[in-house]
Formats: structure tokens, C-alpha cells, sequence
């Protein structure tokens, strides 16, 4: 993370500090230290750092999630467009000793038609976020030539809450091709009055000033915060596991680490044509997950014999927020017999939870 700022000068033990010193936030004592706390940041994976589904997207479709917690939304057609994870060269982040290895780049290259929005965006869990208060949004950009890239908040009520407040406090702001931080200060409508509904969110919306054109931008560090200050960049949890694990909470994928790596763990045959396999989570997830998306899975015997699984769905019934029954068909299999879910022969197999906004 960020180096802290040096102290403009220095104390010695037995000094006596003013309640002034103390309390005065612009003065020597407080405005100098480290500007970290945690929680401070209301985006998780600002940094970029987690890509549970994949690190590279080739025409997306529109609402899918991409880089963990990140969504993309567009009306354009015909589109090229890509979302990739690109790599720092040591020395060059923004940010002097920051840990992170990672910034995201959207490109466009053949535009949209028709478009008349084009998002990337976070739901930030829980409408009630900063509503009422003044924020500040920060991050670091740089474009391939000199553009203009718009940010916005929008309120999302839930579903059957009160309708959607959009393009609050959007502001403008005219990138170059080097890496600069930029910020935007925004007043958040009150929802006294407002319904509020079962995932109701507050969004943090990055939207290309000039719309059905090509482009490219480069992003990383972005942050939200209470107060009209853009302090130090922090990540929401302020360590690399933190992160994951608050990546999690949304969307869970277990990635192969083998062509036969296992995933459930525990998993019988119900028939020669079926098996079941339980998911145990390594975080506790927002609601229970309610789709799964998946690739080259297996119901495997414990001798190594594996049955390729067709289609896999999830038990509505017995799946929670800490785990979760997942069915397989496929053939072949004995009655009875004991395994578990994994790769089928395959290193880039997969299966993912999604309990997303």
C-alpha cells in the first residue's frame, strides 16, 4: 500500500499536546500520520488485484460481471470491446511502494452504435451508503490520447423499492495518456421516504464522456469515501487476502489447479446417471448463491475413475450462504459410489457461486 506521509515535525516524549493540536484535523498531528482506516474505502478490489472468472473479457455480455465486483452495462451494438488485466512494470503504479500488481484497461476498438450509455460500474452494497453525506470518489487514469471520462453515483432501491435515483453528482474529468489521480466531491441525496428492498445498492459508474466511439482506458486505485477530501488510497480491507475474501462474499469460483483437481468436498452417486457433491465455502457469502456457471467438470471415484458431468445445477432447497448442494448428470456412474466434483481431465476447469447484486 501507499508509503505514509512524513511528519512536518517532530515530538519528543514528554511534550504537551493542546486539545487544539489534538482536535484541529488540518493540524501538525492529525493532517501527517498515515491517512489509513479500515473500511474507509467503500469499493472493494479498487486496486484490481482479484479476477476470480478470468483476466481477460471479448465483448462481454451487457450486465456481466468481469474483474471481481465490477460490472459492465451497455445499450451500443456492434462493439468490440475488451476489459483485460494488464501489469505494472516494476517501479511505474502510481502509487510509490504500493504492493499491487495490476490496473484494468478497457479498450474499445471498432465502436458501439446506437448506444446511449456504456457503464462500467460497482454496486456497492446497501442504498444507505454515504445517502445524505458529502463523497468523495478518487482513482488514477491515463487514455491513449486526451479524453474525457465521466463518473457518477446512482441509488438502486431493491427490488420493488422506490425508483432508481441516477446520474447524481456527474462530473467530467479530462484524462491524458500519464497516469494521474483525479477526484470528484459529490452531496448523496437523503432516502428519507425512499422504500428500500431486498439488494438495494449505491453505484459507483465510470461512463465515456463521447459515446459510440474507440477508445482506450487505463484505471486503478479507485476509492470511495465519506468527506470532501481525497485522502491516501487504501483497498476496502487493506490486505491482499482481506480482499479476496471480501471478493467472495459475492462470488465464490474454484479454479483448477490440476487436469483432475478436486472441488466438492464430498460427493456420492445417486444414480448411474446423477451425482451430488457438497461445496463448503471459504467465506461466508451475501445471500445463498443463486446461479453457477461452470466448465469441464467430473464426478471422480476415489479409485480415479471419472465420469464427465454434462450440466451441473444448484439445490435451491439445501444450498446457504455457507454452502451449497450442486447436481451433476452424466453416465456411467454406479449407484451409491463415493467421490467428489472436480476437473474432468482438464487444467482451466472451473465452477463459481454467484451471489451478486
Amino acid at each position: 500500500m501507499a508509503v505514509g506521509l512524513p511528519l512536518k515535525t517532530t515530538y519528543a516524549n514528554g511534550d504537551v499536546y493542546s486539545a487544539s493540536d489534538v482536535n484541529d484535523t488540518n493540524g501538525t498531528i492529525n493532517a501527517n500520520v498515515n491517512p489509513f482506516t479500515a473500511g474507509k474505502n467503500r469499493i472493494i478490489n479498487g486496486d484490481f488485484g482479484v479476477w476470480q472468472r478470468g483476466t481477460s473479457f471479448t465483448n462481454p455480455a451487457a450486465f456481466s460481471y468481469l474483474v471481481d465486483r465490477w460490472r459492465w452495462g451497455t445499450d451500443g451494438v456492434g462493439s468490440t470491446t475488451v476489459f483485460s488485466r494488464q501489469t505494472f512494470t516494476p517501479g511505474t503504479a502510481p502509487v510509490t511502494g504500493y504492493e499491487g500488481l495490476y490496473f484494468l484497461r478497457w479498450n474499445r476498438s471498432v465502436a458501439t452504435t446506437l448506444a446511449t450509455y456504456d457503464d462500467f460500474y460497482q454496486p456497492i452494497e446497501n442504498v444507505q451508503t454515504g445517502a445524505g453525506q458529502t463523497v468523495t470518489l478518487s482513482f488514477w487514469a491515463k487514455a491513449d490520447s486526451a479524453r474525457t471520462l465521466n463518473v457518477t453515483l446512482s441509488q438502486n432501491f431493491g427490488s420493488g423499492g422506490s425508483a432508481q435515483v441516477s446520474n447524481i453528482g456527474t462530473t467530467s474529468l479530462s484524462l491524458t495518456t500519464s497516469w494521474a489521480r483525479y477526484s470528484a466531491t459529490i452531496s448523496l441525496p437523503s432516502i428519507a421516504g425512499k422504500t428500500v428492498e431486498t439488494g438495494s445498492s449505491l453505484a459507483y459508474t465510470f461512463r465515456p464522456n463521447t459515446l459510440n466511439t474507440t477508445f482506450t482506458f487505463d484505471i486503478w486505485g479507485v476509492q470511495l469515501e465519506q468527506g470532501s477530501t481525497a485522502t491516501a488510497f487504501q483497498t476496502a480491507t487493506g490486505t491482499i487476502q482481506g480482499e479476496l475474501a471480501a471478493c467472495q462474499r459475492y462470488y465464490n469460483r474454484y479454479t483448477a489447479s490440476g487436469v483432475y483437481s478436486s472441488f466438492a468436498s464430498s460427493a456420492f452417486a445417486q444414480s448411474t446417471t446423477a451425482g451430488t457433491g457438497l461445496f463448503a465455502f471459504p467465506v461466508e457469502m451475501r445471500i445463498a448463491p443463486t446461479a453457477i456457471d461452470s466448465s469441464t467438470l467430473a464426478f471422480s471415484k476415489w479409485d480415479n475413475t471419472h465420469y464427465a458431468m454434462s450440466s451441473v445445477t444448484l439445490d435451491s432447497a439445501t444450498t446457504s450462504t455457507k454452502n451449497a448442494y450442486v447436481y451433476g448428470t452424466g453416465s456411467g456412474m454406479t449407484a451409491g459410489n463415493i467421490g467428489y466434483f472436480g476437473a474432468n481431465n482438464s487444467a482451466s476447469a472451473y465452477i463459481g457461486f454467484s451471489a451478486e447484486l
